[in-house]
């Protein structure tokens, strides 16, 4: 899956010189640069060579190619005429392996991420309040995304010919066959819970919080049963004492707080509360930050930073424990938000209602069909994970209201790798921010 380190998408191109001054415009993060428009660019007054590299680098990185990202660019070429490149020709000029070629070319399976109309990036509002005159509504255009020339048809031949089991099926050049799913569409990666409820009495009322939570189903022919689970969220009482050591900050240019290769000094421990006392904040309590289902679960919300940014809320991604090797090959690869530890596990404990959340490998994996669905899923978004370190304590998701707001939504991980819903998430925090 590819990085959010800025460092590893600007690469050795000719981004890399510009960052100094895309960063002062607001342009300060990997999801926020992938959401450029044309009227952007016209603003910031980007060369073409400028242009054309972020369109490529865009695209690689949603099609997990970064690692050509800097032959590409130096080629000279623009994305379109990469894309109308031959199969052969890009095996021959920029060794591009076989099956990067197939992924490379199949222009159906991209979903770049949008951005509401009603919402405004702020790396855009502080364009324009630098640039002087630049829209401070949603612009016209639509962030950069592919093009969909039709391709040659001895392209079209070649490629069938070449990797069996792929077929170009249409004038739009989808692609059939094995590599066709490389990538999850966003209204298959999740799906509405059975329990979607305000807690409380009565009809919802803005200061109370939703509970979610998806089915878990008997395993053993019935002789495994999941324990109950209250419709309840946790009192703010509970959340705001827990203590927590800031290991990461948000990620931007030059920051990087693993730069010694010594280990990592821990900060002294602070109240949760300090979190969201100055804006609402989505918390992702991760199992295990070198667990493949979690790794793909924060990349893709992470992915949406620039839509959080827009609603004003703060990302943040709690661990039970810390261990070195694991919280530097996460940060920022999987997650750019700020990453705290909680070494008494209290926010697990929240969201167990008092106890560990905790379930064994064969009861709560093998025997559980669910839980090997959420594998197979995160394993198609291109993940590399690790078993190291505790991984039977199940997480969840927090979005609490700025100051003394309380829970606004809590999603409680039920089976190994369950993802709180993106629709219900988006929607409170759009809620919340209003």
């Amino acid at each position: 899956m590819s990085s959010f380190a800025l460092e590893d998408f600007v690469g050795n191109g000719v981004l890399r010189d510009q960052m100094d001054a895309l960063e002062a415009d607001g342009w300060d993060d990997v999801p926020t640069l992938k959401m450029m428009t044309k009227e952007d660019m016209d603003t910031l007054q980007l060369s073409q060579l400028q242009r054309d590299a972020l369109e490529i680098r865009t695209y690689l990185h949603d099609k997990l190619l970064m690692e050509y990202a800097d032959t590409l660019e130096a080629s000279g070429k623009n994305l379109s005429e990469l894309l109308n490149t031959s199969p052969a020709d890009l095996t021959r000029e920029y060794k591009m392996k076989r099956g990067h070629v197939a992924r490379f070319l199949d222009r159906g399976s991209a979903c770049a991420i949008q951005l509401p109309k009603d919402l405004v990036l702020p790396a855009r509002k502080v364009t324009a309040a630098h640039h002087g005159g630049a829209p401070m509504s949603p612009p016209k255009s639509r962030p950069m995304s592919p093009p969909k020339p039709k391709i040659q048809e001895s392209n079209v031949n070649e490629m069938e010919s070449v990797y069996p089991g792929v077929k170009i099926v249409n004038s739009a050049n989808i692609v059939s066959g094995p590599v066709a799913n490389i990538q999850l569409n966003d209204h298959q990666e999740s799906k509405a819970p059975v329990l979607l409820k305000p807690t409380g009495a009565g009809a919802a009322l803005p200061s109370k919080g939703i509970f979610s939570a998806p089915p878990v189903q008997p395993r053993l022919c019935g002789l495994v049963r999941p324990a109950g689970v209250k419709e309840e969220v946790s009192q703010l009482s509970s959340l705001e004492k827990i203590m927590i050591q800031k290991i990461a900050p948000q990620h931007s240019k030059g920051v990087n707080p693993f730069k010694n290769r010594g280990p990592i000094q821990l900060p002294a421990p602070t109240p949760a509360a300090e979190l969201w006392a100055e804006k609402p904040t989505l918390i992702l309590v991760l199992r295990r930050p070198g667990c493949v289902m979690c790794r793909a679960e924060a990349h893709q919300l992470y992915s949406r930073k620039p839509i959080f940014d827009a609603m004003g809320i703060q990302l943040v991604a709690v661990i039970n424990e810390h261990i070195d090797a694991e919280v530097r090959a996460f940060w920022p690869r999987y997650w750019g938000g700020m990453v705290v530890v909680d070494e008494q596990r209290e926010f697990f404990k929240a969201l167990g209602q008092g106890e560990l959340p905790t379930e064994g490998f064969v009861t709560g994996f093998l025997l559980n069909a669910a839980a090997k669905a959420n594998y197979k899923r995160a394993k198609a978004t291109g993940v590399e994970g690790n078993y190291a370190g505790e991984g039977t304590i199940k997480g969840g998701l927090y979005i609490m209201r700025r100051g003394n707001g309380g829970v606004a939504y809590q999603f409680v991980e039920r089976n190994f790798g369950d993802w709180a819903p993106l629709e219900e998430v988006l929607e409170v925090c759009g809620n919340v921010s209003g």
